[in-house]
């Protein structure tokens, strides 16, 4: 199993020096295969082609070839789902039931909504005659695309964001550097060898380089041949990126960290389904999702009845080998991810957090990354559980004494990424949603998710938006034209 070659130039081949780096898979923590460790030689090779492909080709400009392109990659895609899968499930623990939904399958609809899109968008808009200072003119505006991206792409949920980032940006006109998470290679790499191998796009117009080496994502994002910047990831790193862009006032689109709130309100006939919403949501990529609700915001006088249903509802999921089909949550990412999560749950319950249930390494795994199921209650919004990002399959009971709280609780954080509001009656729930500043939410369950739904935060969250119309724009620029009108 696995991908061993970059791709670049529209050739597929090894690092410089045929450098490698062992793929650590996260359900044994032992080797399941290597990568290329690509060097910065690689990643200037990388730069140099998509940087002529995007000036000297015409990919830019031809939207019958970008998608018949695309439509070739999503053939491709769908024929080599299964072997993507299984890559899935090795290198990130994924569960074949998520693979199923938002690890695998759910993503390739992507190919599809934005081949459809560059097919029908309307590439320019007639601004019609005006009096001018110049006399009369005839205005328009085209959109074209923004010039060469580096798209930096985190190992939790590799191929939806690989694809949300990848292909807006081939369907623009935009040439690409993919670099993948050094945990997920695979993934990245994979695709790259659909491309390659099953389309007809030019040399240079897609290339992917991975590596073990922190300095090749810091390299792509300082280079002045890079037109826009699309990353995925931490706050923290976020804030580097944006910093290094800079100096070039290079573009960027930021998709960081998040810290939602699932508010219940008090009318709520019972907690079933919001406590089914956070606990098999979070089970579904073991917590490691950004866009997770980690905060449950209960009413105060209804309080031990939602702890207590979602304590119970946390008691089903399984949590065991993510090749087993009853498996409905699989291993963190890595060792030290499994000491992060860890330390936040024992500081918690140090700073007065009560462990409802989980909390540790469940009894019947004593190999991999494997953290339960855990539920805090007795926390107060101040609490370090409450503010930071934990990024594991970790969730917060808060009390909230009314609407006006609640939304308050909600928007005690430095995050504004997704959220929930439960309600008996649903314009009730609609209207504390609108109060609630980030980007995306569900009410009573309704799930956001899709290829034509734009995702992105407010504050600390991030900067623009990945999927839908929105998100195909972020890879266009606007360009204004005058002609002087037919007298």
């Amino acid at each position: 199993m696995g991908e061993h070659l970059l791709l670049i130039d529209g050739e597929l081949r090894e690092a410089t020096d045929g450098a490698t780096y062992v793929n650590i898979g996260p359900t044994t923590g032992e080797s399941i295969g290597v990568a290329p460790d690509g060097r910065a030689a690689d990643v200037d090779a990388a730069l140099v082609a998509a940087r002529r492909a995007f000036d000297a080709s015409t990919w830019s400009t031809d939207v019958s070839l970008r998608v018949r392109c695309l439509r070739q990659l999503g053939a491709a895609l769908a024929e080599h789902a299964a072997e993507l899968t299984d890559i899935t499930v090795a290198e990130v623990g994924a569960p074949r039931s998520a693979c199923a939904t938002v690890q695998v399958q759910a993503p390739l609809a992507y190919v599809d909504f934005y081949a459809d899109l560059a097919e029908s968008y309307a590439w320019s808009t007639d601004l019609g005659l005006a009096d001018t200072m110049g006399g009369p003119a005839h205005r328009w505006v085209e959109r074209e695309a923004a010039g060469v991206v580096a798209a930096i792409s985190p190992w939790n949920v590799p191929n939806q964001i690989n694809l949300a980032k990848v292909i807006p940006s081939l369907a623009a006109g935009c040439t690409v550097v993919l670099k993948p998470a050094p945990e997920t290679p695979w993934t990245g790499l994979f695709l790259g060898r659909l491309v390659q191998e099953h389309t007809d796009m030019p040399p240079g117009v897609f290339n992917v380089v991975t590596s073990a080496d922190k300095a090749i994502g810091e390299h792509l994002t300082t280079d002045p041949r890079v037109d826009l910047i699309s990353f995925t990831g931490s706050t923290a790193t976020g804030r580097r990126v944006m910093e290094a862009a800079s100096d070039h006032l290079t573009r960027v689109f930021l998709e960081l960290g998040g810290k939602s709130a699932a508010v219940v309100l008090d009318d709520v006939d019972d907690f079933a389904l919001a406590a089914a919403t956070a606990a098999f949501g979070t089970a579904t990529v073991a917590g490691q999702g950004c866009a997770l609700v980690t905060r449950l915001v209960l009413p105060r006088n209804r309080y031990d009845e939602g702890v207590e249903a979602i304590t119970e509802m946390m008691s089903v999921v399984a949590v065991g080998d993510p090749d087993d089909p009853g498996t409905m949550m699989g291993p963190l990412i890595s060792p030290t991810q499994w000491q992060r999560v860890d330390g936040y749950v024992q500081r918690a319950v140090t700073a007065g957090a009560r462990l409802m249930c989980g909390g540790g390494r469940p009894a019947d795994r004593p190999d991999g990354n494997f953290f339960d199921l855990t539920l805090l209650a007795d926390v107060t919004n101040d609490m370090e559980i409450a503010q930071d990002e934990v990024f594991g399959p970790v969730l917060v009971a808060i009390a909230h004494d009314g609407d006006d709280d609640a939304v308050a609780i909600a928007n005690g954080s430095p995050y504004g990424l997704s959220g929930a509001v439960f309600s008996g009656d649903e314009q009730r729930a609609i209207d504390v949603a609108r109060r609630i500043r980030t980007g995306t939410m569900s009410i009573n369950g309704g799930v956001w998710y899709g290829a034509d739904v734009p995702f992105g935060g407010y504050k600390q969250s991030g900067i623009g938006r990945e999927m839908g119309v929105a998100g195909f724009e972020e890879y266009l620029e606007t360009k204004s034209f005058a002609r002087p009108a037919s007298r």
